[in-house]
């Protein structure tokens, strides 16, 4: 196990809101780091870091790591650093917490190997966390059944394509019984400091907090992206109560006559307003938002091109097909080759 004990900070963290509280138990002294191929450095980093910055404001070792990978020598992160691990898949200690940091390609990264071992695990009564797509992991190996659960806002529909058992939330972080997922970019780092708060106090944990320079921990019920109208850098109440009804019925789209009846306007009024602010059509916005989604599905997911036709509203392939070329300029079936095992492209229709 390795750890890194330093000196104590030269002052104190000023008061705050106490953090909410969770079952402390899943966080001990151990940390087990299984790094997948391709995994995320954000995401690892957001996680080590207040472990060792716990240490140092403590002044103590309060928490030790450890970095395995499945060829237990080195592991390879998405933006193309190695990391030298201290072993393989074998026996890590009963208490320690596991956390399966995932990033890109996170499918082929899972392998059989990685699957049994994680099975295993849990059998042994280790909590099991994923960080990123490291979530994805953990649902593949059966481990989220029936559990809420959390991943990166990019591969959320997919895994509720593939997972339907998995209790899905667009939670920066959460934990239910021995299982903790996290989205990716910093929100392990609300995950971890939460953990602190809860086995070491919450004035360490914004102790920690100061040192990273974040001034706000988020908790459980935030949400990973920003708001609509922070996203489309626009503020109309309308809008954005379209935008999300839109978000909401990929697989099964509304007419933009029953949309502008939901919000209260007319089928003109709403063309004119999305015109004004997103210089589209609703129409075409609405597109967007489906051929977008079908992408993920594609590139995240081992589901045929009819059915991620089928999962984003299209009811023929062929014109999937079409809307994707036209808006991406590769078909959907060379897209899914780009990203995984070749499938068989149809002839064209007469």
């Amino acid at each position: 196990m390795q750890s890194r004990p330093t000196m104590s900070p030269t002052h104190a963290a000023p008061p705050r809101q106490a953090l909410p509280r969770h079952d402390p138990a899943m966080l001990g002294q151990d940390v087990v780091l299984l790094l997948l191929d391709q995994f995320t450095m954000m995401a690892f980093a957001a996680a080590i870091e207040p472990l060792r910055l716990a240490n140092q404001v403590a002044g103590r070792t309060l928490f030790r790591w450890q970095l395995i990978s499945e060829n237990g020598t080195h592991a390879r992160a998405s933006n193309g650093c190695e990391f030298a691990v201290a072993g393989g898949l074998g026996d890590v200690p009963k208490d320690a917490l596991i956390l399966v940091c995932g990033g890109i390609d996170v499918q082929r990264a899972t392998t059989p190997a990685i699957l049994s071992w994680l099975r295993k695990r849990a059998r042994h009564g280790n909590a099991l966390g994923g960080l990123c797509t490291g979530a994805w992991t953990l649902a593949r190996a059966g481990l989220l059944d029936g559990y809420r659960a959390t991943i990166h806002w990019q591969n959320h529909n997919a895994v509720i394509e593939q997972f339907p058992e998995v209790d899905l939330t667009k939670s920066v972080f959460v934990m239910h019984g021995r299982r903790l997922t996290s989205a990716g970019g910093t929100a392990p780092l609300d995950l971890m400091l939460t953990l602190i708060a809860e086995t070491q106090g919450a004035d360490l944990a914004h102790s920690v907090a100061d040192q990273l320079v974040y001034s706000a921990i988020r908790t459980n019920r935030d949400s990973q992206r920003l708001s609509i109208p922070a996203r489309i850098g626009v503020r109309h109440p309308k809008l954005a109560q379209v935008i999300t009804i839109m978000e909401s019925h990929i697989e099964d789209p509304i007419s933009p006559a029953d949309l502008a009846e939901q919000v209260g306007m007319s089928t003109r009024q709403l063309e004119r307003l999305f015109r004004r602010y997103l210089n589209r059509s609703p129409k075409r916005y609405y597109m967007e938002l489906r051929l977008e989604h079908a992408r993920n599905l594609l590139m995240q997911t081992d589901m045929s091109v009819i059915n991620v036709a089928l999962a984003t509203g299209f009811t023929s392939p062929s014109h999937f097909s079409k809307c994707y070329r036209a808006h991406y300029s590769r078909t959907p079936y060379r897209e899914r080759g780009a990203h995984g095992p070749r499938e068989a492209e149809p002839e064209p229709e007469a």
